[in-house]
């Protein structure tokens, strides 16, 4: 019967702490936000943390210190091994605490750690009697078939967040290949251009002065011979001048830079579509968890989350 009564307040916790959730980022944030983990109603943290405290501590209900002391350790911890699992297994940083004084690794601090222990104390204490005799009010068959239901919504749930999360690190990902791909394209360009533009500057200080003034003086030399000759004149000035012009614009220059930005091109158009599609579950997940970050991929991530932030 333990495991029935664990499991039924797991539940009615989960959902309890998912509405103080959403109640707190109303507050905060002016708007609604599905908080938590998953897509339903529920956050699975305050179901494991809290059933535990009124599993395990309900004893000592009577001792307010010690129920203090015990369940803030119990549900720090609770809060930091499913912050660390979490980070290890998606590789993001679901909430941080950083910016918080004496705080471990960012998952847990001690501002947050005292205030789950006087919430604790309060639900031993106020909350947990009334959910004893609801719980009760329930047949236990009932009870079974209502944690059967909600036990496969909750694993549909947990389904369906799981692999949307491995298919924003795919695309992630993808993100930084790309992005890596651009850097070496742009790289390329530059190095191209680069020299292309040295060996212009070398020509033209070294020989463009000396074609320039074997052009100037074929020029002089039409006005002082017979109109037959000056047709062959000006063809060896056009030939040189065609030379002048392909070696400061080579073709093979010209169609290697082009191929090259067309490529650049057509990556940063992938890049910039991957950057802003987006999933309802990621968006929700950008949503409920604002200081959320990509352990892998975080310049990549950051630049996701402000373009749907900016949308």
């Amino acid at each position: 019967m333990q495991i029935y009564y664990f499991i039924l307040y797991f539940f009615i916790y989960g959902f309890l702490g998912w509405c103080t959730e959403v109640a707190y980022a109303t507050v905060k944030q002016k708007k609604f936000v599905n908080r938590g983990f998953l897509n339903g109603p529920i956050c699975p943290v305050y179901g494991v943390g809290i059933g535990m405290v009124v599993m395990l501590l309900e004893p000592m209900s009577g001792t307010i210190v010690s129920l203090y002391v015990v369940s803030t350790a119990l549900v720090t911890t609770i809060e930091g091994v499913t912050g660390y699992l979490m980070d290890r297994l998606f590789h993001h940083k679901w909430w941080d605490y950083s910016n918080q004084p004496l705080n471990i690794g960012g998952y847990v601090c001690l501002l947050f750690s005292l205030a789950w222990g006087v919430a604790c104390v309060l639900i031993v204490r106020v909350i947990h009697p009334f959910v004893c005799q609801m719980v009760d009010m329930i047949p236990v068959t009932v009870g079974i078939g209502l944690a059967a239901v909600l036990g496969i919504a909750l694993l549909a749930d947990l389904y369906v967040t799981t692999a949307e999360i491995l298919k924003l690190n795919k695309k992630l990902d993808t993100m930084e290949k790309i992005s890596a791909e651009l850097r070496e394209l742009s790289d390329m360009i530059g190095v191209n251009i680069h020299e292309s533009v040295m060996e212009t500057m070398e020509f033209s200080e070294e020989t463009k002065k000396q074609l320039d003034s074997a052009v100037s003086e074929l020029r002089e030399k039409l006005d002082s011979v017979a109109q037959e000759q000056k047709d062959h004149l000006e063809e060896r000035i056009d030939r040189v001048e065609e030379k002048i012009e392909a070696k400061l614009y080579p073709e093979e220059e010209k169609a290697l830079l082009a191929e090259l930005r067309n490529k650049y091109a057509e990556l940063k158009g992938k890049y910039t579509e991957l950057a802003g599609r987006s999933t309802l579950v990621t968006r929700r997940l950008i949503d409920a968890f604002p200081k959320m970050e990509s352990r892998l991929h975080k310049e990549m991530f950051n630049e996701m989350r402000n373009r749907i932030w900016r949308r």
